[in-house]
């Protein structure tokens, strides 16, 4: 009977009083979640209708102002470019001093990963809000908030793969009397070549999605044309644009993936 048992699948147990009060929570604040955002039968019926009704009038996009939308979606190109190379770039240092195997100290590690943390739990659009009261509508804040979003997502993953890096060759030159920086550009570095650019190249897809949205706040770019469109009901306009944003998106992932696979 024992030997059956061991071959029987496992059976449900009763959950205990903690794990029932946390489904009860969860389905109070669930509850309340919906009745807060008051959806309702005849809402989503409502909803569905107005969307037949915006495809309706979208189509055919319109593709008369395609040059000055080709125009800001290059903008919106050149701002993820430009925002996410610099911010690689910076991540790099800000990534060995978060690392516990390369930080000269434990307090530069905390406030480097402390710093990190804000700059990725601000979401990019308030980021944007600031750097537009900051230095001014256009290009240039929609650049700063993605040197920020790209150092917050980098640094992260930057520092993780430092601290998983063999420790052989960084023992080995240490050996040799080598210096810290030594150490850490001669065999830290290389080794997490390939990881770096991988993460780098997923923010730069990041980036292109974001720089989209950042126009939305006047940080440059196509999503001050998309808003304007929206704004005045030019539907077929609006997916002219969201066409050609899903078309450079794909793009984008197609060359990172290309160059993900013959890197790493």
């Amino acid at each position: 009977m024992s030997d059956l048992r061991k071959h029987m699948p496992a059976r449900l147990k009763v959950p205990s009083p903690g794990a029932i009060i946390l489904v009860i929570i969860f389905v109070s604040l669930f509850y309340l979640g919906m009745r807060h955002a008051d959806v309702t039968l005849e809402r989503l019926t409502a909803g569905i209708g107005n969307m037949f009704h915006f495809i309706s009038s979208a189509f055919p996009p319109d593709p008369s102002r395609i040059s000055s939308i080709s125009s800001a979606m290059y903008e919106t190109f050149q701002i993820a470019l430009v925002g996410t190379a610099v911010g690689v770039v910076l991540s790099l240092p800000i990534a060995v001093l978060a690392s516990r195997n390369t930080s000269p100290n434990n307090l530069i590690r905390t406030a480097t990963r402390g710093m990190v943390s804000t700059m990725r739990t601000i979401p990019d659009l308030i980021w944007a809000l600031i750097f537009v009261i900051s230095v001014g509508l256009g290009p240039f804040a929609g650049i700063l908030t993605i040197i920020v979003d790209t150092i917050g997502f980098c640094a992260r993953f930057f520092s993780e793969r430092i601290e998983e890096v063999d420790k052989g060759p960084s023992q080995a030159l240490e050996s040799t009397g080598s210096s810290r920086i030594g150490v850490i550009s001669g065999s830290v570095l290389p080794l997490g070549f390939a990881s770096f650019v991988g993460t780098g190249l997923f923010a730069f897809e990041k980036s292109i999605r974001a720089a989209v949205v950042l126009g939305l706040v006047g940080a440059g770019g196509i999503g001050v044309e998309l808003s304007t469109a929206f704004t005045l009901r030019r539907f077929d306009e609006a997916l002219m644009i969201i066409i050609l944003i899903l078309v450079v998106v794909i793009a984008v992932e197609q060359l990172s993936s290309t160059i993900r696979k013959k890197v790493i």
